[in-house]
């Protein structure tokens, strides 16, 4: 449609007009960043020679409008590339042009490092256009704009308001999208038409290809591009009847004894709207029971627990908790997996083992056993606790992708959703959360879905009383020295000080 060269139009005659311009010009690609370069220099050759300003540089991407004695406009136009070392920092920009945002890399430092630079002056502009690419620091920045919480103006420009995108009609019978299309948007026959010519020869057929190169709403832009690791309309779908708030909030209230475990006896629910815990469903005596944890570490703020019906995979609570105590998670999880029937508790052992060691030590009836060969010995070992490895990763993001397409309503948190709206495959094909975003409730999520095959997938004749099941005899056996089944016992060193 011509954006950028409208908004070229804009920052040129601003800076080609006005004294201390300082004009940025940023894309995503160099060659972009070249024929954005092109067109500004062709506005100058273009312009009438009694308009055209005193120029002393056109190289290196910088049209600098002076002359040798200083006397001239003193404004500058410069071209950069998003990535690019010092992009974003530098003197006062009164005029900022952010194109192709949606495919910058480092988009939110560099988008920060800009800002930084435009003076809160009522000369002052910023423009940032782009086609959609999936659910990135561009989204983010559309949805903030759109909700009121930025100054920025959004405006969005579907296919239908291209004058040209018309085909004569020929009789054809539409089809039920088409008719809806044709109501929702106040279509011609001749655009529907269009619409299906393109659909068959620019999209070869696709019609999911048609809605990413022409959306026609801002929703559909987003659904259909980028990187998506999960099916994006399913997640659509699933945030439109998910609740926006759970049925209660708030946090376990216990006293603690001398080993500092919760006091059954004590333990009661409070209700917070800024707890740590959410329930969706209530805890059902007769219900089998999974929670999967996802510990702080590597690329995480947050301590994370989903809690899964086992019988049906849906989410019924889950645990978030932002502070960096260790023991007030275990605690926590403790008394979530007892409000749950004792539920099969499976924790991540990659960053931290404690919370394992201590929900062991507290005697927690149900815990997730994973099994490895000793490469010492041959032997098969068992450890409590999941370990996410390059093998195990894979298989429970495929299993949790699996049941988004095939049962999304079982996911009812919005903020789970939206890390998976944020899930996406990096250029090497790996899942993994975009820059700037947050995997914990997708991999707690995926934890807790991939253990619920070491629970029981069927009602209970009575309420559990938390009797400790069966375990395998490496772990019931404390005679045997702790190495010989279990990889976590020393690894790097637990220290904890009081």
């Amino acid at each position: 449609m011509g954006f950028s060269t409208v908004t070229g139009g804009i920052a040129f005659e601003r800076t080609a007009t006005e004294k201390l311009m300082q004009t940025a010009i940023i894309t995503h690609r160099d060659e972009s960043t070249q024929a954005l370069f092109e067109m500004y220099k062709r506005f100058l050759q273009k312009l009438p020679e009694e308009l055209k300003p005193d120029i002393i540089a056109s190289n290196a991407k910088e049209l600098i409008f002076n002359n040798k004695n200083g006397t001239g406009l003193d404004s500058k136009i410069k071209c950069m590339t998003a990535g690019d070392e010092g992009v974003g920092r530098g003197s006062t920009t009164q005029t900022v042009h952010m194109s192709e945002y949606a495919f910058w890399k480092n988009a939110h430092e560099t988008y920060i490092a800009l800002m930084q630079c435009v003076p809160d002056t009522t000369n002052s502009m910023v423009i940032i256009e782009s086609t959609a690419n999936g659910y990135n620091d561009f989204k983010s920045l559309w949805d903030k704009a759109v909700a009121g919480e930025s100054d920025f103006e959004p405006l969005f420009f579907a296919w239908y308001e291209m004058k040209d995108y018309r085909k004569k009609y020929n009789g054809f019978d539409l089809n039920a999208e088409e008719i809806e299309l044709k109501e929702r948007f106040n279509l011609d026959l001749e655009q529907i038409a269009w619409r299906r010519w393109c659909i068959r020869n620019n999209c070869g057929g696709d019609v999911d290809k048609f809605k990413q190169e022409y959306p026609s709403t801002p929703e559909e832009a987003f659904l259909f591009t980028g990187n998506s690791y999960f099916d994006m309309e399913c997640i659509k779908k699933a945030k439109e009847i998910a609740p926006k708030e759970p049925l209660r909030r708030g946090y376990f209230k216990y006293e603690q004894d001398l080993n500092l475990k919760p006091i059954d006896e004590t333990i009661e629910f409070v209700e917070d709207k800024r707890g740590c815990i959410s329930i969706y469903t209530e805890a059902d005596e007769l219900r089998p029971y999974v929670i999967g944890g996802d510990t702080a570490g590597e690329g995480s703020d947050s301590f994370i627990g989903q809690v899964v019906d086992n019988i049906t995979a849906k989410q019924v609570a889950k645990l978030k908790y932002e502070g960096a105590l260790e023991l007030y998670y275990s605690q926590q999880m403790y008394c979530l997996g007892r409000m749950y029937n004792y539920g099969l508790m499976a924790i991540e052992t990659n960053f931290s083992t404690y919370p394992q060691k201590k929900l062991e030590e507290w005697q927690y009836p149900s815990f997730y056993i994973r099994e490895s060969i000793d490469t010492f010995t041959g032997k098969t070992k068992s450890a409590y606790g999941f370990r996410t490895d390059v093998i195990t990763r894979p298989n429970i993001l495929a299993n949790l992708q699996s049941l988004v397409k095939s049962n999304v309503y079982t996911i009812v948190d919005i903020e789970t959703l939206q890390e998976m709206e944020t899930f996406v495959k990096n250029e090497k094909g790996k899942p993994e959360a975009m820059q700037g975003s947050h995997d914990d409730c997708v991999m707690s999520l995926a934890i807790a879905l991939h253990a619920r095959n070491q629970q029981d997938f069927k009602l209970y004749d009575k309420k559990q009383e938390g009797n400790k099941k069966t375990l395998p005899y490496a772990l019931q056996d404390n005679d045997k020295d702790e190495n010989e089944y279990s990889d976590d016992s020393y690894e790097g060193g637990d220290f904890v000080l009081w």
